[in-house]
């Protein structure tokens, strides 16, 4: 919870940033989006919290993963649609092979630091 609430943290003072260098909106509007991102990346962090707690971790890693891919795919499927992609499937597709890519090398990593540490 500690590195989803940093990491809430960090996006939100980079778009703060970034909104005030851009010079074309408000105080009000860059402090009204500084604080909704905030909150809807805590609450969407905190929806990975419920299988951790109801299950046993290795039922609630997997949970997670489809979680986490099921909500990817959909956003995915909208940015597609929304965009300039002709096929919104193909936004889907590219997205969920990176994604697949990162918790695979996430994994080897954890695995390694446990071999090093003795985690």
């Amino acid at each position: 919870m500690t590195i989803a609430i940093a990491d809430a943290f960090s996006d939100v003072l980079g778009i703060h940033v970034s909104q005030e260098s851009e010079g074309k909106k408000s105080i009000k509007d860059i402090w009204e989006s500084t604080f909704s991102t905030f909150f809807f990346k805590c609450i969407f962090a905190l929806t990975f919290a419920i299988p951790i707690i109801l299950l046993p971790l290795d039922i609630a890693i997997w949970v997670s993963i489809a979680w986490g891919l099921s909500l990817l795919g959909i956003f995915s499927y909208f940015i597609g649609k929304n965009g300039r992609e002709k096929k919104p499937f193909h936004a889907v597709a590219e997205h969920m092979m990176i994604a697949i890519v990162v918790i695979v090398i996430t994994h080897y990593v954890g695995d390694l630091i446990s071999q090093l540490f003795g985690a």
